[in-house]
Parts: C-alpha cells; sequence; structure tokens
C-alpha cells in the first residue's frame, strides 16, 4: 500500500500579497465564489468600521495625549512637594545648628568671667568668633533656602493650575469621545460581528494577505469590484477584456496587475 505524503505547508509571511497565493486560493472549503464573495463582505464591514472611527477622528488621540500630560504635570508637582519638603527639613536642621551655636555663644561667654590668662581669653573670644561665623553661615542658608522655596512654591501653583486646565480639557475630550462612541456602539457591535463571521471562513494565508494590503493601502481597501464596466475600483485603472471575463466567472481570483488589489465581480455590491 502506498504511503501517503503529508503536504508540506510553507510559513505565512507577513508581507505575503494576494499575488503570491493565487495558486493556493482554491484549496479551501468553500468554493471560489464563496470565497470571493465573504473577502468583498468582510472588506465592506471593514470599511463601515474604518467610517465609525473616522468620525472619532483624533479625539481617542488626543485624549491619550491629555492624559499622559497630565500623569507628567502630577509628577512634576509630586517632585516640586518633595523638594519643598526637602528645603523644609534644610531650613530646620540650620534652626537646630542657630540654637547649637547661641548656646556655645553662651557658654563660652561665660568662661570669659573666670579666665585666669589673657591666652585663655583670646582663645574663649577666637570660639565665639568661629561660632559666630557658622550662625551666619545658618542664617544664609535659611535665607537662600526660604527664597528657593518660595520660586518652588509659585512654579507648583502653575503647575497645579495647568493641571486643572488640561483635567478640564480632557472630561471635555472624553464626553465628546463617549457621546460619539455610544452613538455608533451598537451599528460597530453588529458590523464586527459580521466581519468576524467572515474572517472565520477565511483562511490564514489569505487573511494575512489581506490585512498586509489593507494597511498598505491609503483607502484600506484590499477588495474592490469592477468600476464603471472595466476599470479597477481602488486604482481605477482599465482592465483588460480577458480578465474582466475571468472577474465575472468567479471562478479564480483576479488581481489588479496595478495596484494589486483583488478584483471581484461587480454583482457582489
Amino acid at each position: 500500500m502506498a504511503k501517503k505524503t503529508k503536504k508540506f505547508e510553507t510559513p505565512i509571511d507577513q508581507r505575503e500579497t494576494f499575488v503570491s497565493i493565487q495558486k493556493s486560493f482554491a484549496d479551501s472549503d468553500l468554493s471560489v465564489s464563496e470565497k470571493l464573495k465573504t473577502l468583498y463582505a468582510l472588506q465592506q464591514a471593514d470599511t463601515e468600521i474604518d467610517k465609525i472611527l473616522q468620525l472619532r477622528g483624533e479625539l481617542p488621540v488626543e485624549v491619550e495625549n491629555l492624559e499622559n500630560e497630565i500623569a507628567d504635570l502630577k509628577a512634576k508637582a509630586a517632585r516640586i512637594a518633595e523638594m519643598i519638603e526637602e528645603y523644609t527639613k534644610f531650613i530646620a536642621e540650620n534652626k537646630l545648628s542657630i540654637t547649637e551655636c547661641d548656646d556655645q555663644i553662651e557658654k563660652y561667654r561665660s568662661q570669659l568671667e573666670n579666665v585666669a590668662n589673657s591666652r585663655e581669653y583670646d582663645s574663649l573670644n577666637k570660639e565665639i568668633e568661629n561660632v559666630g561665623l557658622l550662625r551666619q553661615i545658618a542664617e544664609k542658608h535659611i535665607a537662600e533656602t526660604k527664597e528657593r522655596i518660595f520660586d518652588k512654591k509659585n512654579e507648583l501653583e502653575i503647575v497645579k493650575e495647568k493641571t486643572a486646565v488640561r483635567q478640564d480639557d480632557l472630561k471635555a475630550k472624553k464626553d465628546e469621545l463617549a457621546t460619539i462612541v455610544e452613538s455608533t456602539a451598537k451599528e460597530e457591535e453588529k458590523l464586527r460581528a459580521n466581519r468576524d463571521a467572515c474572517a472565520e471562513k477565511i483562511d490564514e494565508r489569505t487573511m494575512s494577505a489581506y490585512d498586509h494590503i489593507r494597511q498598505s493601502s491609503n483607502n484600506h481597501l484590499a477588495v474592490v469590484s469592477v468600476f464603471n464596466g472595466d476599470s479597477c475600483g481602488g486604482c481605477f485603472n482599465t482592465i483588460a477584456p480577458q480578465r474582466l471575463i475571468d472577474i465575472a466567472s468567479n471562478r479564480k481570483m483576479i488581481i489588479c496587475e496595478y495596484c494589486g488589489r483583488i478584483l471581484v465581480n461587480p454583482d457582489f455590491e
């Protein structure tokens, strides 16, 4: 008994077009005619879905951009708040240093009353002078840091105001988008169900080619009918008479030699 040879299937290339799968197009549970009709129905569903998405325009992108901008502004506000907190701690540390300096100066001055010689007197005065310089440095740090806090608080206020404006913009955009989505939700749901039903009937290789053509085409048309009796409905170039006969027969896949789209019988409309 002869051993059955297993059919070898080449991997799907994402760049694959309809031209490269014409030979295997007929290898399907569906007839060529039904497969062509299903592809055309798939394209019609996708076209209507595209129209719905166009109604939303740039709103989804604008909403996403506003959300990202608000997130950045909030992160910036958090960083500024952390800096203000660090500055406040630094001021508290310097105030503590001033208190310690005052205690030391008071201690050295009380010791001056009981000095035994001029050398000890000069040494205590030098210590009072050094501690006094440390006290002045701490006071300078406090003054400079207070100015930084003032600037950062102003910056924080500006960021908060900008965030509030952007949040109002975001709410308006979301409301506008929600209204459009709500008005087309039922229609979109029905179209997507139709699309999924068509896609299930199409083999994976053909779907890969279909998606590639749609993505590379400006009008997202991968399957078009004959236009005005003798032209491609995608690029509007004239189709040869013999190819028109082949398209009308619905017996094989015909590709536009100019734009690479699949051509179907106008009766499918």
